[in-house]
């Protein structure tokens, strides 16, 4: 028979990494400690529950690279993308889902599979050496236990950001005869009809007040062993936003282009908040980019004062939590194993990648590394032209300096984005006419052409050499 290997951790990553080894044939025990013990973002005990944005991003994968990575991992026969194309909400060009919906899907397939044994308990310390083949996915809210472990083990002290949570507002207390249903330029995507945001406008006087409130608002404090602990640039809290000047806010998560106002023609909004869909229901929208570390009543008054939400009810108001991540260039191999400890490897945010979907695609990839191991077969790594491919050498190697020693440069957490992948030379045929007809849009549309096939071509042989 072939042994069972050990998963860590019941979100993104680690649900998708078990989902993996379980459809490769090899035996899985995926252990959660939730429900019993609780993180400081967590509220349920499903598995891949989202506790941030319901957004999987853009789902466009000729000119986007997020929507790229969801096309090869639907194509990989991802358990995550699978759940959020079944449980997707109208937004626009992204793929956003039902959140309960989602975990709930994500769970019955676990649970009902024969293959994968469920054990709810707190690993706190490193796995028993009897366990000879461990995926620790725990994410940035690693058990302190645990987190301590695995600091001692490599001997390196842990890199550590703030993450931010946006609030969620109940679609009926939203003044519609101020706000208005619409995507930016009309766009439609999955599970939308090119009206799949509510829209608060804001002129300048508005803008320029609500701004004033924002900075002047009284913010949560931190504890002293987190004051040097720098934010993740791609989910800035919104008042650290406008602490950089008055109109970054305006060419960011208020950005008024691509949207009219139909209840004032002619008149271009000076700034515009955006409410996503967050439940099947249509019931729970998220405030877009709102993430935030205001207190409490402090988000409640402020964020009133927003043309359209002056009487709105939260579901859900923002938060702040300390997210850590392994020195990944320094401690891991090639094939996401712990360099100091062979039998553990890492997997989702704690190595280093940033977003949902980032998260499961290093679940995949650890977990189709794990199965070729036990079943005695030699993987081969995504190559490094293709999404999957680019985000490994990001946290296994991109950082490297050149003098070869291990010394890494400063090693942050990352979205996927074009610029981890090789260059490519764009194509010389016609242009494609209308707004995306640039060469930028060019070298995009070639590097993603070049990472379906390249990635069709790995998906048919990923291991198929015999282990020495």
């Amino acid at each position: 028979m072939t042994a069972k290997v050990h998963v860590i951790g019941g979100g993104l990553a680690g649900s998708e990494a078990a989902w993996q080894l379980a459809r490769s044939g090899v035996p899985t025990v995926l252990h959660e400690m939730r429900p019993d013990r609780q993180t400081e973002a967590h509220k349920t005990g499903a598995f891949a529950e989202l506790v941030c944005s319901n957004s999987f991003r853009s789902d466009e994968w000729e000119t986007n690279a997020v929507g790229l990575l969801h096309e090869e991992m639907r194509r990989a026969d991802s358990l995550i993308l699978k759940a959020a194309d079944a449980n997707k909400l109208p937004a626009g060009g992204a793929l956003a889902v039902d959140r309960e919906g989602f975990a709930a899907e994500v769970t019955r397939v676990l649970e009902a599979h024969p293959r994968i044994e469920i054990a709810r308990e707190e690993i706190g310390g490193l796995p028993p050496t009897e366990w000879d083949s461990v995926i620790v996915a725990t994410g940035p809210l690693t058990s302190p236990a645990l987190a301590r472990a695995i600091q001692a083990l490599t001997g390196e002290a842990e890199l550590a950001f703030f993450d931010a949570i946006a609030p969620i507002v109940h679609a009926d207390s939203v003044d519609m005869a101020v706000c208005w249903r619409q995507s930016r330029y009309d766009k439609v995507g999955p599970g939308g009809g090119g009206a799949d945001y509510i829209n608060c406008p804001l002129d300048k006087n508005q803008y320029e007040a609500f701004i004033a409130a924002l900075l002047a608002a009284e913010k949560t404090a931190f504890k002293e062993f987190e004051a040097a602990t720098p934010y993740f640039e791609g989910c800035l809290p919104i008042e650290v936003m406008a602490e950089r000047g008055p109109e970054t806010l305006r060419y960011g998560p208020m950005k008024p282009v691509g949207l009219t106002n139909p209840h004032r023609p002619g008149v271009k909004p000076y700034a515009v908040v955006q409410l996503r869909q967050d439940n099947a229901l249509g019931t729970l929208w998220n405030m877009v980019g709102f993430q935030t570390k205001l207190k409490h009543a402090e988000q409640v008054r402020v964020f009133r004062t927003i043309p359209g939400l002056e009487q709105a009810e939260f579901a859900r108001l923002g938060g702040l939590h300390r997210n850590t991540f392994l020195n990944s260039p320094k401690l891991l191999d090639a094939s996401l194993r712990l360099k100091a400890d062979p039998r553990l490897r890492f997997a989702g945010q704690i190595t280093g990648v940033e977003g949902y979907v980032e998260s499961a695609a290093i679940g995949l990839i650890a977990g189709r590394f794990a199965a070729s191991e036990r079943l005695g077969l030699k993987a081969s790594p995504p190559p490094a032209t293709t999404a999957l491919g680019a985000l490994l050498s990001h946290i296994t190697g991109g950082h490297l300096s050149a003098d070869g020693e291990g010394s890494v440069r400063s090693f942050q957490p990352m979205n996927i984005n074009f610029g981890l992948f090789p260059p490519v030379a764009a194509p010389l045929s016609p242009r494609v006419k209308g707004p995306r007809s640039s060469k930028a849009f060019d070298k995009k549309r070639a590097i993603a052409a070049r990472a379906l096939a390249d990635l069709d071509r790995w998906l048919a042989h990923p291991a198929t050499v015999a282990a020495e």
